[in-house]
């Protein structure tokens, strides 16, 4: 039985402490419906979370039900991201710890590493300051994702769009692990970084990567003799 998108965002909020990504009441996730989007509310502690505590918002910000929670203070940038991009369905920002160490320092994540095709392109960019919960954030975090699907936050932390929640959650996870195994490669010295002609050839696998065929009942199980 499918979940409902309350269920289902619920379900990722509770991963975000288990999973590393964020701490406390940090970062916010949402999800596209009808309208305009799901989003958590503003300040609350993730483990005590119920589903009437999730926020119905429009891409205007104007509340799509009455007597609701106050909204994340970030919904400017989930609503930015979803006007601009068709293809994003759930959105995932995170103050975790190293991508947020690079942030601090305003760094992007070059091509150290193949998996930085995960988020769409060669380099996962660092958007420029701004105060947070601004309009002026939310144009510079859509400006970063022009042709990717993750960035950073400079001294702030980490922005991931996926087709759904659990994509959405698995490319934050993965800008995470990139940006944790960046810094401890900065700890020896400047890495190598693959050119941009075998980053284009390991994006063209990408349209493939992962991508498995489906298989049949009768496929699944061995016929008895």
């Amino acid at each position: 039985m499918s979940r409902t998108p309350r269920q289902e965002l619920l379900a990722y909020c509770r991963k975000l402490q288990p999973s590393g990504l964020s701490r406390t009441t940090s970062g916010n996730l949402s999800v596209r419906v009808e309208g305009g989007m799901l989003i958590t509310p503003s300040g609350m502690d993730y483990d005590r979370l119920r589903s009437a505590d999730l926020v119905w918002l429009g891409l205007d910000g104007a509340p799509l039900k009455p007597r609701q929670r106050v909204p994340s203070s970030e919904w400017h940038f989930h609503a930015a991201v979803y006007a601009a991009r068709s293809e994003a369905g759930a959105i995932v920002h995170a103050h975790s710890p190293f991508a947020t160490t690079l942030a601090l320092h305003g760094l992007e994540i070059p091509a150290v590493h193949y998996m930085v095709a995960a988020a769409g392109g060669d380099s996962i960019r660092c958007a420029p300051y701004a105060t947070f919960g601004t309009p002026e954030l939310a144009r510079n975090a859509l400006a970063a994702l022009e042709g990717r699907k993750a960035c950073l936050l400079a001294h702030h932390g980490l922005l991931a769009f996926g087709r759904d929640l659990r994509d959405a959650f698995k490319r934050a996870l993965e800008v995470e692990e990139l940006a944790e195994q960046y810094w401890r490669a900065l700890q020896i010295g400047t890495p190598p970084v693959l050119d941009r002609r075998e980053m284009t050839r390991v994006l063209e696998k990408f349209q493939t990567y992962g991508q498995q065929p489906s298989l049949t009942r009768a496929a699944r199980r061995p016929r008895a003799r």
